[in-house]
């Protein structure tokens, strides 16, 4: 349950020792204690005092205090796996959309090229970087560094990691995204997902072979009538949950999904069994402990 403060005098501040999730606006008092630190989303008025700047709810690591904003752009990390699609291509890197508030930069020596295949990137290579990736090309990738001026520095390097070939985008808010140690799922037998840290998640299908091609390798087979018919349930599935706000990770969009199975995929889109989805899926999990 969130405890939302609107007025700043009247606030009451949250005790050091209580580990809960609050809801605070612009302006609440988050702590007054000096022996805390300012983080991301805080600052320290005339009295002393650490203060919200933003709307959202307030984290604490150890003496530090920060308030993650609800609705912002992805601010990335070192380590997050995002998807992005290419906006434009410059001298040896390429401009990707990753649903932040600067474009992300992928440099030609971060990648993999053609096959999956390790090489020194030559003069032949970076011409040869609009055959590589073009504009409006999806990519999975992994966040390397930050730069001063918040901007992120990505790269494949990984097989699991490249070009994204046939499959269903979507977008949610990425603050949804829970972190996990792994963001890539079959959620369902040939479907996999990737729920990347930046709210774009990619659904594509997969065959009985090694799924890591990496590099620009691209699987253009016809996809089958059944894995279109999974990938839309898994779509509607993750729109209802998005609807009611609910932290996205593997556990629940499965159960999401057969919690759906009762109903006809176009079904899932009225927003009476959207309820009813999400309802089935809270109650499983509460039944479950989690």
């Amino acid at each position: 349950m969130f405890d939302i403060r609107l007025n700043r005098e009247n606030a009451e501040e949250e005790p050091a020792s209580k580990e809960v999730n609050l809801l605070v606006t612009p302006g609440c008092v988050v702590s007054s204690d000096p022996g805390f630190m300012r983080g991301h989303g805080t600052w320290i008025d005339e009295d002393e005092k650490i203060c919200a700047t933003v709307t959202g709810t307030v984290e604490r690591i150890n003496k530090l205090y920060s308030v993650r904003a609800q609705r912002s752009r992805y601010n990335g990390e070192v380590g997050d796996v995002v998807v992005g699609r290419i906006v434009e291509v410059q001298h040896k890197r390429w401009l990707v959309d990753v649903n932040a508030r600067l474009n992300a930069i992928l440099l030609l020596s971060s990648v993999n090229l053609p096959g999956g295949e390790l090489r020194r990137k030559t003069e032949e290579d970076e011409l040869m970087m609009r055959h590589h990736l073009e504009v409006g090309d999806l990519i999975s990738a992994e966040v390397q560094s930050l730069f001063s001026d918040g901007s992120l520095s990505l790269h494949t390097r990984s097989l699991k990691y490249g070009k994204l070939s046939q499959g269903q985008l979507v977008k949610v808010p990425s603050y949804l995204i829970q972190r996990t140690k792994t963001h890539f799922h079959n959620i369902i037998s040939g479907i996999q997902l990737i729920l990347s840290n930046n709210g774009y998640i990619w659904m594509f299908p997969t065959t009985g072979e090694d799924v890591e091609t990496g590099g620009f390798v691209q699987n253009l087979e016809c996809i089958s009538t059944t894995d279109r018919e999974n990938i839309a349930r898994l779509k509607n599935c993750i729109l209802s949950l998005t609807a009611y706000n609910k932290q996205l990770n593997d556990t629940i969009i499965l159960y999401a999904y057969q919690a759906s199975m009762i109903y006809q995929t176009k079904q899932l889109l009225k927003s009476d069994i959207m309820k009813d989805v999400v309802d089935s899926v809270m109650q499983r999990m509460e039944f479950e402990g989690q």
